[in-house]
């Protein structure tokens, strides 16, 4: 059995995680830690495993008693905890933060459907964004291929989940229901690794990534619509996809327009292109807690310990 950690336990991302790990059958979840809950049980933040776990919200832990380590704090907390804490030889570390996805330290950037062959033998993973997934999954067949051909535009909505377990004006239902809106329009921050990485794949790219980000009225998903100028027939196109993710446990390309129903509640992620005139039109959808955060997290960790990468992830999507 893989024993596990998870530091940060409170929030949606690690809700979501404990969800599977608890049912994964290859994991033993040693301890979950949280500052703000220690001693409370985990149901009494995450009711949705009520009748299905007993633990309590640790205020320490002992990172002896384990193989990996999750990291699910806030964005600039998980290097603060790494320099703070020895790891034991062969403790693997899962960080679903942005400190290190520009892979310094060790770490290794987990988008298996860019780099497989390096999570599989990693000590380090720095789980990609949810955002920053979804694009990703539009972009890279063309970026290895080097079909990148001018600026890319693209538009993506997200659920209310993806702006964390806090209230704020711009997430509490009240605003939320029944209401769409812009922000970080060209300036959101995974525009860094999208960037980072789709010149590490094409070098020669240096067209702008236009970017606006949309808020949902739904809780949970990543529907992303993206558009270039391509040379590529429709019919190349097809092929170029369907082919680079024919290898994909999680990344399946279709003949048929996608839906967000389609993968919320999987850690599966659809695509789907076509062509109308000069532009090249890719669609994706993911469920931004899962394929977008703790799912892809254990499909790293199933890779790194030699698992079946489903192992754990079959999961159904709600369809309606």
């Amino acid at each position: 059995m893989i024993r596990a950690g998870i530091i940060g336990g409170a929030g949606y991302t690690a809700g979501e995680l404990i969800r599977l790990l608890l049912n994964h059958p290859e994991v033993e979840l040693k301890w979950v830690h949280s500052t703000s809950n220690a001693g409370n049980p985990l149901t009494a933040v995450h009711g949705g495993l009520e009748g299905e776990c007993d633990l309590e919200f640790a205020s320490e832990y002992d990172l002896q008693v384990v193989d990996v380590v999750f990291l699910c704090s806030a964005h600039g907390q998980s290097s603060v905890w790494l320099s703070e804490n020895t790891l034991p030889e062969g403790v693997k570390v899962i960080d679903l933060a942005q400190d290190f996805r520009d892979e310094h330290d060790g770490f290794v950037y987990g988008l298996a459907e860019w780099q497989r062959e390096k999570v599989a033998t990693a000590n380090r993973i720095a789980n990609p964004g949810c955002f920053a997934t979804a694009i990703q999954l539009a972009l890279l067949p063309l970026a290895a291929a080097h079909k990148l051909e001018d600026e890319v535009h693209i538009t993506a909505i997200t659920g209310s989940t993806g702006a964390g377990v806090k209230p704020s004006a711009t997430t509490h239902f009240s605003w939320r229901a029944s209401n769409l809106s812009v922000y970080k329009s060209f300036t959101h921050q995974h525009l860094n690794e999208i960037g980072r990485n789709i010149n590490l794949l094409q070098p020669s790219f240096n067209e702008e990534i236009n970017f606006v980000p949309m808020r949902g009225d739904f809780t949970r998903g990543i529907f992303a619509s993206v558009y270039t100028t391509s040379s590529l027939t429709e019919e190349e196109a097809v092929a170029l996809y369907r082919n680079y993710y024919a290898p994909a446990e999680f990344t399946h390309y279709t003949d048929r327009a996608i839906d967000l129903k389609q993968v919320v509640n999987t850690n599966k992620a659809l695509v789907h292109v076509a062509k109308y005139g000069s532009k090249l039109h890719i669609t994706t959808a993911i469920d931004n807690l899962l394929k977008g955060a703790s799912g892809q997290a254990v499909e790293n960790m199933n890779r790194i310990f030699g698992l079946d990468p489903t192992t754990g992830l079959k999961l159904k999507a709600s369809a309606f």
